[in-house]
């Protein structure tokens, strides 16, 4: 059965490393025959939650106009997320933070997802990155029935492109496969 997927890439570089993972992650969902679409945030316009709940007092709808709405919805269609950040200082970059949190609009609404994560850094120790991925299950145990399904790690990758020919590449295009 085909399965609506999203990927959400974080990178603010072009072609970045976690944002090449996204797109070999986007080939194996498609290869499998699902609908797969990213979403790279450096093209969108989302602003800083106000925690003001004007979202809780107009049915979910956010008081802000931005790009926020329209990612929100097709967080909502989707069967399968994909969460890219490349690792900054040790956690998730502010593209990614502010995402989840302005998700807060729609927090009655958001469930039963299957979740992957990507992260990327220059550090070659896996574990450095872990913080990062407590981050990620920090936001998804906050709602119900999201289910982390698979992480990508893709370390040793500093500079554009240094992901390329990685065993990380491969993992991405079968992890999406597999979805």
């Amino acid at each position: 059965m085909s399965k609506n997927v999203l990927i959400i890439s974080a990178s603010p570089r072009k072609h970045g490393n976690s944002d090449l993972l996204c797109d070999r992650f986007l080939k194996g969902a498609r290869d499998a025959g699902n609908e797969a679409e990213k979403i790279f945030l450096r093209d969108k316009k989302i602003n800083f939650c106000l925690a003001c709940d004007g979202c809780k007092r107009n049915g979910g709808k956010c008081v802000q106009k931005d790009d926020m709405a329209e990612i929100l919805e097709k967080f909502l269609a989707a069967d399968v997320i994909v969460m890219a950040t490349p690792v900054y200082f040790y956690t998730m970059d502010a593209q990614m933070k502010t995402l989840i949190d302005r998700t807060y609009a729609k927090f009655s609404e958001i469930s039963n997802k299957d979740m992957y994560f990507i992260v990327t850094a220059a550090d070659t120790n896996r574990e450095s990155l872990e913080r990062t991925i407590e981050g990620f299950r920090g936001f998804t145990s906050c709602y119900s029935g999201l289910s982390e399904k698979g992480i990508i790690y893709g370390t040793g990758a500093w500079n554009i492109g240094d992901i390329k020919g990685s065993k990380a590449m491969d993992e991405a295009y079968e992890m999406g496969k597999g979805v």
